[in-house]
Order: structure tokens, then sequence, then C-alpha cells
């Protein structure tokens, strides 16, 4: 007995109501991030010792740090940092990864061997690892960490992509494109692309995420960005040892990260199910 047309659209709202959630999410971040600066018009590196740990209020609405920096202004900097970092490195792993993962599948043979056996030797080394030692070589170096998580990231999207094109290059519909004599560029915007998608739009929200994860922790202990960029496990680290006489400032880069890390669950998981 098929489904009324009625509850079929009422369950598929259900279903798409944690990747809205999440998109709001992101967007509000991303706001905050993009346009916090410029209407907030504070300098994050402006000190005022004579307002050191002030409570939120009308003139910092999340109050001060130790230096007298207003926690608004230099969290709003943070999560632009945090957010194009690593939507940056995740974009960046991914277009390697995925040519690399459609080039081993489509070749196969010695070309797909040597590609796996590279990437089973970054698989060997922790991601977090792998982007410790570049932090180490370069230490508070944008770059090192953009490389870093670049190169730890780009491993999935080849795994990803080296399976999923398999099935679609063996399946009947490309094979008879190839026998109308299409091209290698046909078949991949035609066949491959849409079906390879899906998953990357998945594996893209994870990646992001666990960048914004890893720039947190590598901050927070102390091998990340150094001061006085804003950044949120960098602020973590400096709010830490007044969680007791000003709670409020360590609660900021705790909240702004766990939104921003669930609202690419949220995206993540709904589709992953759908």
């Amino acid at each position: 007995m098929s489904t009324p047309l009625p509850l079929a659209i009422a369950a598929r709202r259900r279903a798409s109501a944690p990747r809205h959630v999440g998109l709001a999410l992101l967007l509000l971040v991303a706001a905050f991030a993009l346009l916090g600066p410029a209407l907030i018009g504070i300098d994050p590196a402006r000190q005022d010792l004579y307002a050191s740990l002030q409570p939120p209020g009308a003139t910092h609405w999340l109050g001060t740090d130790l230096l007298g920096r207003s926690v608004l202004a230099r969290l709003a900097h943070a999560a632009q940092l945090s957010l194009g970092l690593a939507l940056l490195a995740a974009v960046t792993a991914a277009v390697p990864g995925v040519l690399l993962g459609i080039a081993a599948a489509w070749r196969g043979g010695r070309t797909e061997r040597a590609l796996v056996l590279l990437s089973d030797a970054v698989m060997s080394l922790p991601g977090l690892l792998l982007v410790l030692l570049f932090a180490a070589l370069a230490q508070g170096g944008h770059w090192a960490l953009y490389i870093g998580l670049s190169l730890s990231l780009w491993v999935e999207y080849f795994r990803v992509s080296r399976a999923a094109s398999r099935p679609v290059l063996a399946g009947d519909a490309v094979q008879a494109s190839r026998l109308l004599g299409f091209g290698p560029g046909y078949l991949l915007r035609r066949h491959l692309l849409p079906a390879l998608a899906p998953l990357l739009g998945t594996l893209l929200a994870f990646s992001a995420a666990q960048a914004v994860l890893a720039l947190a922790a590598l901050g927070f202990i102390g091998v990340g960005l150094q001061p006085p960029t804003p950044e949120l496990g960098l602020m973590m680290t400096e709010f830490l040892p007044h969680y007791e006489e000003a709670p409020w400032l360590i609660a900021a880069p705790v909240v702004l990260l766990m939104l921003v890390v669930l609202g690419m669950m949220l995206i993540a998981g709904d589709r992953e199910e759908t």
C-alpha cells in the first residue's frame, strides 16, 4: 500500500529539519564572521588595562579579557579566521583527492596501486600529528596550518571517490556512452560527478568540521596560531585561568565552536541519511 502524498511530504519535511537547522546555524555564524568585525568597529588587539575583565555590558556585549580587549570583537575575527581557513583547506584537499580517486578507478593497474600506496602512507600518520609537524616548522604561520590540514584531509576524498567511481564506470550508462564515442570529459560531467556529488557534499561538511576542531586543538595547546591573533583555541587557553572570576569568557569561544561543528554535523548527517 502506497503512502498518502500528504504523509510522504510531512515525513520528508521532518527528515530535512536537521539540515535546515544546521544551515541556519552556519549562516548565523558566517554572518557574524563576515559582518561582525565591520559592525562592531573595535580593534581586536586594542588593549585597555583599566577595563580588564569587565562583565558583559552596553559597551562590550561579551565583556573584556585580562588585557581589556573586546571579547566580541576578538570572537568575530576568530570565527572569520577559523571558518575561512577550514573551508579553504577542505576545498583544497577535495580537488586533488577527487581527481586522484577518479584516476585510480579509471586507470586501474599500476596507477591505482601507486595511488593507494601513497594514500596508505599518509593514513599511517594521524591527521592531527601531520598538521602538528607542519605547525612546528613555521609556528604561528597560517600557511603551515593550511598545508598540513590539506595534506591530512585529501586521503578521505581519494578513498571515497575511488570506491564510488568503480560501480559507475562499470555501469551500463558509461559503457553505452563509450560505445557512442563520448570522451572522458563527457563521462566525467555526465556520469561521475553527479554520482559523487552527494557523497562529496557530506564529506566536505565532515572535513570542514574536522579542520575547525584541529585548528582549535592546536591553538589550545599553544602550537597553532600565536598571540595576539584571535583564534578559538587560543582564546580558550587565554580565558581558562579566569573561569572562576569571569566564566563568560571561556563560554564565548566554546559556544561558537560548538555551533559551528553542530551545524556542519547536522548538514552532513541529513545528507548521509538521504
